[in-house]
C-alpha cells in the first residue's frame, strides 16, 4: 500500500499489557506504516496512570480519553464514575469513551451499565466531547438511550460497528461515525456487503489493539499498524486509492475529536 496521507487509529488499547515487551517499536511500526494519530480509549481507572505514562512518552502523537468500559461496570461502579469526573475537570481529553453497554459477557449489571452511559453522555455534552460506544449484542439497549439523548451536541464513533445497513443508518442519524477495523476483513465479517452504499465521510478507521487482528493476522495480537490493511479493504470496497481512504477517514476524525 503506498501511502502519503496521514492515517489514524481513532480506536488503540496502547498502554495493554500486550505491548508490554515491544511498545515503542509497535509504535514505531505503526508510525513507518503511515500511522501518526492514535486516539486511546480508557478502561477504567485502573489504566489511567498507564495511559499517562503513553502520552508523555508520545506527546505529539498519542491522544486520550476518559471513560467506564461497559464490562468494567460492577459494584462500585459510581466511585469509577467518580473518577472519570475527577479526570475530566483536571485536563483535556479528546473524548469520553469507551462507554455503552455489553450484554455479549454478562447481563447482571445491564441496569448499572445503564446509568453509566447516560451519565457519561451528560459529560460528554458538559465538556462538549465527542463519544466512543462500545456495543455488544445491545444495538437496541444502546439506541434507546441514544434517542433519549439524541441533541446537536450529542455526537462521537459507534466504536468497531458490526451491526446491519439499517443500524448503521440509525447510527449516523445519531451524529455517529462508524468505527470500521479489522471485521471488515474477515469473511463473516457483513458489514463489507453494505459498506459501499454508506458515504466514506460517515466511516473512521480503527485497529482496537491488541483485539481484532485483520487479515491476515485474526487471531494473533493486533498492532496499529496493522490498519494498512483495514484501509487497502475498504479502499477496494469504495474503489478508492488507498491514499483517497487514509486522507477522507483521517479528516472525518479530524472532524470528531476537534485536531
Amino acid at each position: 500500500m503506498e501511502t502519503k496521507a496521514i492515517i489514524t487509529d481513532t480506536h488503540t488499547h496502547l498502554y495493554s499489557e500486550e505491548f508490554d515487551q515491544d511498545r515503542n517499536e509497535m509504535i514505531q511500526r505503526a508510525i513507518d506504516a503511515g500511522v501518526s494519530r492514535f486516539f486511546i480509549p480508557a478502561i477504567d481507572s485502573t489504566c489511567t496512570e498507564s495511559m499517562y505514562e503513553l502520552e508523555k512518552n508520545h506527546p505529539t502523537t498519542v491522544f486520550l480519553m476518559m471513560g467506564l468500559h461497559p464490562t468494567y461496570v460492577k459494584d462500585n461502579y459510581l466511585e469509577e464514575l467518580q473518577h472519570v469526573e475527577n479526570e475530566l475537570a483536571k485536563r483535556k481529553f479528546y473524548a469520553i469513551g469507551e462507554i455503552g453497554i455489553d450484554l455479549y459477557w454478562d447481563k447482571t449489571h445491564l441496569k448499572e451499565q445503564q446509568i453509566a452511559f447516560r451519565r457519561q453522555i451528560q459529560l460528554a455534552k458538559q465538556y462538549k466531547l465527542p463519544i466512543v460506544i462500545h456495543c455488544r449484542e445491545a444495538f437496541e439497549a444502546i439506541f434507546e438511550i441514544l434517542e433519549e439523548e439524541k441533541s446537536a451536541d450529542l455526537f462521537g464513533i459507534f466504536h468497531c460497528f458490526s451491526g446491519t445497513h439499517q443500524q448503521a443508518l440509525q447510527a449516523i442519524s445519531y451524529n455517529m461515525k462508524l468505527g470500521i477495523g479489522g471485521v471488515v476483513t474477515f469473511k463473516n465479517g457483513k458489514i463489507d456487503q453494505f459498506l459501499n452504499q454508506i458515504d466514506l465521510k460517515h466511516i473512521v478507521l480503527e485497529t482496537d489493539s491488541p483485539y481484532l487482528a485483520p487479515i491476515p493476522f485474526r487471531g494473533k495480537r493486533n498492532e496499529s499498524g496493522y490498519i494498512v490493511n483495514v484501509v487497502d479493504k475498504l479502499a477496494q470496497i469504495y474503489s478508492l486509492s488507498a491514499n483517497e481512504v487514509a486522507a477522507i477517514t483521517t479528516e472525518n476524525s479530524k472532524a470528531i475529536f476537534g485536531i
